[in-house]
């Protein structure tokens, strides 16, 4: 198992939301675009995808290619593994290189390719294609120690009639860098990730009105995940909510809602 770095789980967490990922690490800069793969495909297909690779610098730059299997922590952390995993679907992987450069502010489009067996039953074929720079030597005083750079750009594969199936299970507050903040629990037991999204806000203890934003984190199948309600005022401000407070909208995934309405306490 590989940890995370502390650059790749910047670059991996902003890849979940932003429209391209950027890493910048003790010389090592890239840009990466789609940041994200959400596919379907069918037993006995192969899908050919292209992922665009950004040298911003005035030199050329090697980049080596690798897929890992991952896992995402309670806390939105992830782990990345070099050995294939229980159900991995990484042996129908093609890459078109392990390795390539890059010249002085140019663009590689490196094409990748899941080929799925014709046995391979409703599911998620899930990987991450990691993209690393040449190890970089830092020195600290006396002390050298070497460094690298790498982006993570998850790939989700539906297969057949693969879907996320999600309930809500609870409610319950939580806190977070000091704040306490609102949690939905939620399971999905279906068969492929799903994410929450929803039109919610609420009025807290001070009167202050408050709308909320729900996690974008994924739900894997067979997984329980608390998604964190985030404060929003429409302002730059810091949010401080005053409890008790009764939350109102709708949740929504896919083409599915449900209405909502929790008081939270701590």
């Amino acid at each position: 198992m590989v940890k995370l770095s502390i650059w790749a789980l910047i670059a991996a967490s902003l890849a979940w939301t932003s429209f391209c990922s950027e890493l910048e690490a003790q010389g090592f800069t890239a840009a990466i675009s789609p940041p994200r793969f959400e596919l379907g495909v069918k037993p006995g297909e192969r899908t050919r995808q292209v992922m665009e690779i950004t040298n911003p610098n005035n030199r050329s730059t090697r980049f080596r290619i690798k897929t890992a299997d991952w896992v995402l922590d309670a806390d939105g952390g992830l782990a990345f593994f070099d050995e294939l995993q229980p159900g991995s679907c990484r042996p129908w992987i093609a890459l078109e290189a392990r390795e390539i450069t890059v010249g002085p502010s140019g663009k590689y489009r490196f094409r990748f390719e899941i080929a799925v067996p014709d046995t391979a039953p409703s599911g998620e074929c899930r990987f991450v294609m990691l993209v690393e720079g040449d190890d970089q030597t830092v020195q600290a005083g006396s002390v050298s120690f070497p460094v690298s750079g790498r982006i993570g750009v998850i790939v989700y594969a539906s297969v057949g009639e693969a879907a996320p199936r999600l309930d809500l299970i609870g409610t319950r507050t939580r806190t977070i860098n000091g704040a306490i903040v609102p949690v939905v629990d939620i399971r999905n037991s279906g068969n492929a990730h799903g994410r929450i999204s929803g039109f919610l806000s609420g009025t807290d203890a001070s009167g202050k009105k408050l709308d909320f934003d729900p996690s974008t984190l994924p739900i894997l199948p067979g997984e329980l995940r608390g998604i964190v309600l985030t404060p929003t005022t429409g302002r730059d401000e810091p949010i401080a909510i005053v409890y008790p407070i009764t939350i109102r909208g709708t949740l929504e995934w896919g083409d599915k809602s449900i209405p909502f309405e929790q008081r939270f306490a701590p």
